[in-house]
């Protein structure tokens, strides 16, 4: 395990450490900083995985201390209703853990420094490509945290355990093709894409309508993918409905009745 390194939030001091080559933060600062008084009793939620007790010199003597990893935080932070909490959560997914596992401290330097303009350029695209792949991931871990917030009913589960439906499916009920449908979903305020993949707005993901899985692809990669549940169908349903657009099942039903001679 590396040494304490210490950086701040908006004056709260926050301690980490590297342990087995990832981010680890002190339990007591990140609390401290999301206002959860009862440290004791919010890592009480936490698995046995996402905190480990250590041993740290602070300069001066030994501590005992209780430290989380990543997926702790975010535990911790879900519990905070501080308004600076996701604030503070952009910050160390954006900012910090990208630093930390690319070069072993906290930084904001990284390709500023170098002199030379062509490394300097190169470096600074490595590390726009590391950030954005890792925003991807944490939206989609987002996302993930959402879906399963709700409490749902005995109903509700049903919806969201049944007849899982690719978008693609969807779509052709309307006559598009996956595409048009999504961007008409994101005409419509429901979702947005993030890179390669679109992801539902805030206000929508703990609604049941989706669920999103990752697969690897290989060793070191893998991709995210978004299932409709039969909520999720019957709210597009609604939705287009709205806007006038109708299924072609439905649209077929419509011209034949008005195409039929009155008696």
């Amino acid at each position: 395990m590396n040494s304490l390194q210490v950086f701040n939030f908006k004056q709260n001091e926050v301690r980490t450490v590297l342990k087995d080559g990832e981010p680890w933060f002190v339990a007591k600062d990140v609390c401290d900083v999301l206002e959860i008084g009862n440290s004791r009793q919010a890592l009480t939620r936490l698995d046995q995985d996402e905190k480990a007790s250590v041993t740290l010199n602070d300069g001066s003597q030994n501590r005992h201390l209780t430290i989380v990893n990543e997926p702790g935080l975010y535990t911790l932070v879900l519990s905070s209703r501080k308004p600076e909490a996701k604030e503070f959560k952009r910050w160390i997914t954006h900012e910090v853990i990208p630093a930390i596992r690319k070069t072993g401290s906290y930084s904001i330097m990284d390709s500023y420094a170098i002199a030379d303009p062509i490394e300097r350029a190169k470096r600074w695209i490595e590390e726009e490509q590391e950030r954005q792949k890792l925003q991807t991931e944490n939206l989609v871990l987002s996302q993930q945290v959402n879906e399963l917030q709700p409490k749902a009913s005995y109903y509700d589960m049903i919806l969201q355990n049944k007849n899982l439906i690719p978008i693609s499916v969807i779509a052709k009920d309307y006559g598009m093709s996956a595409k048009t449908m999504n961007k008409k979903l994101h005409e419509l305020g429901v979702q947005y894409k993030q890179g390669d993949i679109w992801l539902l707005y805030a206000k929508y993901q703990d609604k049941g309508y989706t669920q999103t899985t990752t697969h690897a692809i290989d060793a070191d990669k893998s991709k995210p993918h978004t299932k409709w549940t039969q909520k999720g169908r019957k709210f597009i349903y609604d939705l287009l409905k709205s806007e006038g657009i109708l299924p072609i099942i439905e649209r077929d039903q419509e011209e034949v009745s008005v195409n039929e001679p009155a008696i």
